[in-house]
């Protein structure tokens, strides 16, 4: 049974009148005929007498015919649906993000996206690079944000931004003083770190070794979940910790950080999604923001 002999049933039960439903719905006869003829035989059932040249109801047709419109309904619900979904008129989409482009890169982005698309529900979970990764690769967000690069060969990875990292002391913290931070300073700094599979985290690693600062010769002396905690850490302390511009500008403003003097690599941000599943359409376009957004002068 198909969709359009349901619509051929439906019109010539309502007209009981073969030719005129043909005419109202665009197709010959013969072909009218032939469809009600074909859903007959198929199920062994009379949905109309024939009465003379007239063609009237059987009471298996009457019960049919409630039947076929709400089936008609549902199908064209559907196709609503549908329609609604393509056109941005509505749908949900699940988003997961690291710490720092979460709460300072995203925000703005998807505020921009609901003003454009009120009906289109964002879920946004925060994570670290490691988690928001787990969750594209299997299926429990459809986009996901992170610092730096990951190998996972399901994925394609898309640049969407650069962020630049400080490394920031409390204003009376020796290293404020704005001498250049040697390798020793480096191993010998009391270290407030991110978890482990913190972008953050991993990148400074990354720029340490390149100074010939390896993990095992520095002292870490706090690893925390959050950006915010890492700062609480080191603000009236000897803590020392490396976050994003974006995290740290304005309290470097307000005086209450200082930036060491010591340049780290420019980072990326970058957008993942499975190779393998369908991308939707309101995925694609908060990807296509990205594009066109321009980044923060701290970044």
């Amino acid at each position: 049974m198909t969709l359009e002999q349901l619509r051929i049933f439906v019109a010539v039960a309502e007209r009981e009148h073969l030719t005129r439903a043909a005419a109202d719905i665009g197709l010959t006869a013969s072909a009218v005929s032939a469809s009600i003829r074909a859903l007959e035989a198929y199920y062994n059932v009379a949905l109309f007498d024939r009465v003379g040249r007239g063609i009237l109801l059987t009471e298996a047709g009457r019960v049919f015919l409630g039947e076929a419109k709400a089936t008609l309904a549902r199908a064209e619900a559907a196709g609503l649906v549908l329609s609604e979904l393509g056109g941005l008129r509505r749908g949900r989409l699940h988003v997961q993000a690291s710490q720092t482009i979460a709460n300072y890169w995203l925000p703005p982005r998807l505020m921009r996206f609901h003003e454009d698309y009120p009906g289109v529900e964002v879920q946004l979970d925060v994570g670290n690079t490691q988690s928001v990764t787990r969750a594209v690769l299997e299926g429990q967000a459809e986009l996901g944000f992170i610092e730096g690069q990951v190998d996972a060969p399901a994925l394609q990875m898309r640049l969407v931004a650069e962020d630049a990292m400080l490394v920031v002391v409390d204003r009376n913290h020796p290293f404020a003083d704005g001498r250049c931070l040697s390798p020793d300073d480096l191993r010998w700094a009391k270290w407030v770190m991110r978890e482990t599979g913190s972008g953050t985290r991993a990148a400074l690693m990354d720029a340490l070794a390149a100074r010939g600062v390896s993990s095992e010769s520095m002292t870490i002396a706090l690893e925390l979940p959050s950006n915010e905690a890492v700062v609480s850490a080191i603000r009236g302390t000897s803590g020392v910790a490396a976050l994003s511009s974006a995290v740290v500008a304005p309290l470097i403003a307000r005086g209450d950080l200082a930036a060491a003097n010591i340049i780290l690599p420019v980072r990326h941000f970058h957008a993942l999604h499975h190779k393998e599943r369908h991308l939707s359409k309101a995925a694609q376009v908060l990807l296509g923001m990205k594009d066109q957004a321009e980044m923060p002068a701290s970044m």
